[in-house]
């Protein structure tokens, strides 16, 4: 989001500088805070899913070294394909899911321990705190946000 006095070689700088670190959406400015809730704050859930996959390795006898990496490198092949193929996150779930399989089981798992739901409310909670600490008043964040 660039303010109403930015020029088109302002848009291009930003670009190639955010550009060269990742990808680089531009969203309206009242969206701001959604970008903090996902990305900005994103790579912490990512690091504790990270880290829960590699308990879960642990737990089930890998070494830890192991399951570090195991995990670190299954969530970054996940991301590839994502970014790759365009394909939304549940059609590529689905696509290594097996009727009656392991990973159903797993995915199982996550429902009953309400996964989603969760990662949905840190990232709400995040936005919201972001809009707070920008000064946005609650009753704006309750009434117009729906946070």
């Amino acid at each position: 989001a660039l303010g109403q006095n930015c020029k088109d070689e302002d848009r291009d700088l930003v670009a190639r500088v955010f550009g060269a670190v990742g990808i680089f959406p531009e969203v309206q400015e009242y969206l701001l805070d959604a970008v903090t809730g996902v990305s900005g704050s994103g790579p912490a859930y990512v690091f504790l899913f990270i880290e829960a996959l590699s308990d879960g390795g642990v737990r089930a006898g890998l070494p830890r070294s192991v399951a570090t990496q195991l995990a670190a490198q299954t969530v970054k092949g996940a991301a590839e394909m994502v970014l790759r193929t365009g394909k939304h996150p549940g059609e590529l779930k689905d696509g290594v899911t097996s009727p009656g399989g392991t990973t159903i089981a797993g995915v199982e798992a996550l429902e009953k321990g309400a996964f989603r739901a969760t990662v949905i409310s840190a990232v709400t909670a995040t936005t919201k705190r972001s809009m707070q600490l920008g000064g946005k008043d609650e009753a704006e964040i309750r009434n117009k946000y729906n946070l």
